[in-house]
């Protein structure tokens, strides 16, 4: 019976899994004491019997009380899918109600108020700088020259109020050429 019993523990060199039994992982088990009675051994082996039924038992009644709550949901109407809704809203709750939530949700508004601290002060700076260009004596004459050369090319209220069409320089204004073609038919002569 012993070698039965070290039969499917005789891998001393496996590693066991996280959330194995103690039982298990143990190595093969060594010898009964030498000091146990017959007796004893008797005594022993009746209670190992009794908690293997035991287990047994409450594993039937375990798996009779899932059968049970699978009924019971199965009539209230609760779907896997509403127990998932309900367990991540439950989560989320358990999540934003934390310690480090609320700490890290402190720390992001922080640096969202110092970000836009910074990028205001970013945009100040630029507008003092562009200003402070504006206002440099090379801008100035920049600005002062595109005007003079505006007003050249823009022409005045007295030569554009001319009734023959025809501008101070004697060239035909763009509006001139537009309205009248060079080639109307009102000046054709018929053929006959």
């Amino acid at each position: 019976m012993e070698d039965a019993e070290k039969g499917p523990q005789q891998h001393p060199d496996s590693i066991p899994e996280v959330g194995e039994d103690a039982v298990t992982s143990v190595g093969p088990s060594p010898p009964p004491p030498p000091a146990l009675t017959e007796e004893e051994r008797q005594e022993l082996q009746e209670e190992l019997l009794k908690v293997e039924d035991e287990i047994q038992t409450l594993s039937q009644v375990l798996a009779a009380k899932e059968v049970l709550l699978a009924d019971i949901k199965r009539k209230l109407g609760v779907t896997p899918l509403n127990e998932l809704k309900q367990n991540i809203t439950k989560t989320w709750q358990d999540v934003t109600t934390s310690i480090a939530y609320r700490r890290t949700s402190e720390t992001l508004s922080q640096a969202s108020l110092k970000a836009t601290a910074a990028f205001s002060n970013v945009g100040s700076a630029i507008s003092r700088k562009l200003e402070d260009v504006r206002n440099a004596p090379t801008f100035k004459s920049f600005e002062e020259k595109v005007e003079t050369l505006k007003t050249k090319m823009t022409p005045s209220a007295s030569t554009t109020s001319n009734a023959g069409g025809d501008q101070a320089s004697g060239s035909p204004s763009a509006e001139n050429l537009i309205s009248e073609p060079e080639d109307s038919p009102a000046q054709e002569m018929p053929m006959n």
